[in-house]
């Protein structure tokens, strides 16, 4: 069988590798989508003189429908890292760059090396009374500079305490930030959602 002319011309072949290159990249882009959505955990806990703190207060939790929006463009200071549901020992990390302090401030709290301010009482450092940071295992000065990595683990302790009472309040936090990364949150938000045709059907273009 004879190919027509139009089909053996330069311009057509050239014309058809052109769309099918398009389509070849359109495919990859499609099935190698990741959306630059940023959510995953810490866990942390907070001692003064000796007592746990609970973080009870509704005020230290937002809500959950405030903080799925897909709007990456438009966090405010406590979408970027927050307190929710309840769980008192879990940091959710919605974007990059987010560090400790940044998170305490987010809570209302003002933690540093120099003192400890909670919203109503002010903790300051003296010859008896220190202010300790173990991140990971390791006791740093400026935990509050740091950025939150995932799974990180950090103990913040103000008071008299022993270095082996430290290592036990440091022992005693829990390690769930990895099931939070991948277990769904109330409303779908979690830090591993699967990717919708939606989505990937947007980003080809």
């Amino acid at each position: 069988m004879k190919l027509p002319k139009y089909l053996k011309s330069k311009w057509f072949l050239a014309a058809l590798a052109f769309v099918l290159g398009a389509l070849i990249i359109l495919g990859v882009r499609f099935f190698t989508y990741h959306p630059d959505k940023v959510h995953y955990h810490a866990n942390f806990a907070l001692y003064i003189n000796g007592q746990k703190e609970e973080f009870k207060n509704p005020i230290y939790y937002i809500a959950i429908t405030a903080m799925c929006s897909t709007d990456t463009t438009a966090k405010t200071p406590v979408d970027r890292a927050h307190l929710h549901s309840g769980v008192n020992n879990v940091v959710h990390v919605e974007d990059h760059t987010v560090t400790w302090g940044n998170f305490f401030q987010n809570i209302g709290w003002v933690v540093d090396p120099r003192l400890i301010r909670t919203p109503d009482a002010l903790y300051l450092p003296d010859d008896q009374h220190k202010i300790t940071f173990i991140l990971n295992g390791q006791q740093v000065d400026g935990a509050m500079r740091q950025v939150i990595g995932d799974q990180d683990k950090l103990l913040i302790d103000f008071g008299t305490t022993s270095q082996s009472d430290i290592q036990k309040e440091y022992n005693g936090i829990p390690s769930t930030a990895k099931k939070y990364d991948t277990t769904p949150d109330p409303k779908s938000c979690s830090g591993s959602r699967p990717t919708t045709l939606r989505e990937r059907l947007h980003h080809l273009f």
